[in-house]
């Protein structure tokens, strides 16, 4: 009789990967937080700082309270309630679309956005640096994708030129990893040339870019636009949790009937809906809280190559700073971390040009104070040397 030791593992090559990614210094762990942290908190994508804002939390509460811990099904079957209808329309008319359609995470709206909108005659056309929620679109859908230069309308144009039917091109707004963002008025204008729609992930400009945090497509005044589509988180600026799709109506109703991320996933708990639509009444009643989190980004930026280090100018709330290899990055991490400050450490293949990063995202409650001792921390713990060698290459664009 066979017992439970005795049953050979089918999941031995398990094992040799992670030797690989321990050699190559790339092995990632979990590490729960404490609910309270001395840690001054750069990590974390809480950009207005409204995670823990007092009304954002008792307004989670208090939906969990009256609807109960989940959404109990689909958003088809039982999963929609009031509240999800009413956060739809106040997102819509905040960002300046038609009409909105909540999902249960930020990279399920775009699994669905990018698969529906699509079919096996459509060519996708993709930014070499977007987030992996799109790639992952891209490669579930059943479209033909090319991969062109970062942030290159040129590009675009030329992709596009040699196609001659349907197209969607696909770019985040504002990019993950360097926080740079997309020109937004130049890749509309390659997409209207050719008859294509533009499909923009702005997961880091809701809450931030545009007037009083409307996003980057109000900003660049292509919200409401019949060829544009918007996908954004609220677990980012909004401090709570789910993800949306912004667009024509038609667009909303064909993914109710279409994206199989929406049919098939649970709805969006109460809780993180209750949450997300007071932190944007908030939000609408201080729009100045946009302009702070910027201002507070350039703030990190400027004082970062003050101190000879090389990082990223933002264009939203991101800054990286290139470290000289992925074990390195790690450790630097690990240093800032012993002297009280949480950052993000991104290393292949989270980067697509192969670069290890500290990743800094800035929040708009932060003190001059605050960002003058962390700016003095991760300098002083900076390996030598930084930033100029490069890891190797990070995604392989041509794998999508």
């Amino acid at each position: 009789m066979l017992t439970v030791n005795s049953i050979p593992s089918p999941f031995g090559r398990l094992a040799e990967q992670d030797r690989s990614r321990r050699a190559a210094g790339l092995r990632r762990e979990l590490r729960p937080r404490p609910a309270e942290s001395a840690l001054l908190d750069l990590a974390g994508n809480d950009y207005l700082g409204l995670a823990r804002h007092p009304r954002v939390v008792r307004a989670g509460a208090d939906a969990c309270l009256r609807w109960g811990a989940g959404a109990t099904g689909s958003r088809l079957v039982t999963g929609s309630t009031a509240l999800h209808a009413e956060l739809e329309a106040e997102l819509a008319d905040f960002t300046g679309f038609e009409a909105a359609l909540v999902f249960a995470s930020g990279y399920a709206a775009n699994l669905a956005a990018v698969t529906a909108l699509t079919d096996a005659g459509t060519l996708l056309v993709s930014d070499a640096g977007n987030h992996a929620s799109l790639i992952d679109g891209c490669r579930l859908s059943r479209a033909r994708t090319e991969v062109v230069r970062h942030a290159d309308p040129e590009a675009v144009r030329k992709a596009l030129a040699g196609h001659g039917g349907e197209a969607v091109v696909v770019s985040d707004a504002v990019f993950s990893v360097d926080g740079d963002a997309a020109p937004l008025p130049a890749l509309a204008a390659a997409c209207r040339a050719h008859g294509a729609a533009l499909l923009l992930d702005d997961a880091h400009g809701l809450g931030v870019l545009g007037e009083g945090g409307r996003g980057s497509a109000h900003g660049a005044g292509l919200a409401g636009a019949p060829d544009v589509v918007c996908t954004a988180t609220l677990s980012k600026a909004l401090g709570a949790q789910g993800g949306v799709v912004l667009g024509p109506a038609a667009v909303i109703d064909h993914l109710v009937n279409a994206g199989r991320t929406f049919i098939f996933d649970t709805g969006l708990a109460p809780a993180a809906a209750g949450a997300a639509l007071e932190a944007l009444r908030l939000l609408r009643a201080e729009p100045e809280r946009a302009g702070q989190a910027r201002a507070v980004a350039r703030g990190f930026h400027r004082r970062l190559t003050s101190r000879g280090l090389d990082a990223t100018a933002p264009d939203a709330c991101v800054v990286s700073v290139r470290a000289p290899s992925p074990q390195e990055a790690v450790d630097w991490a690990a240093r800032c971390r012993a002297e009280g400050v949480a950052v993000g450490c991104f290393r292949p293949p989270s980067v697509p040009d192969g670069v290890s990063r500290l990743r800094l995202t800035a929040r708009g409650d932060l003190t001059g104070r605050e960002i003058g001792g962390a700016v003095d921390v991760i300098a002083r713990t900076a390996p030598p040397g930084g930033g100029e060698v490069s890891d190797g290459p990070g995604q392989d664009p041509g794998r999508i």
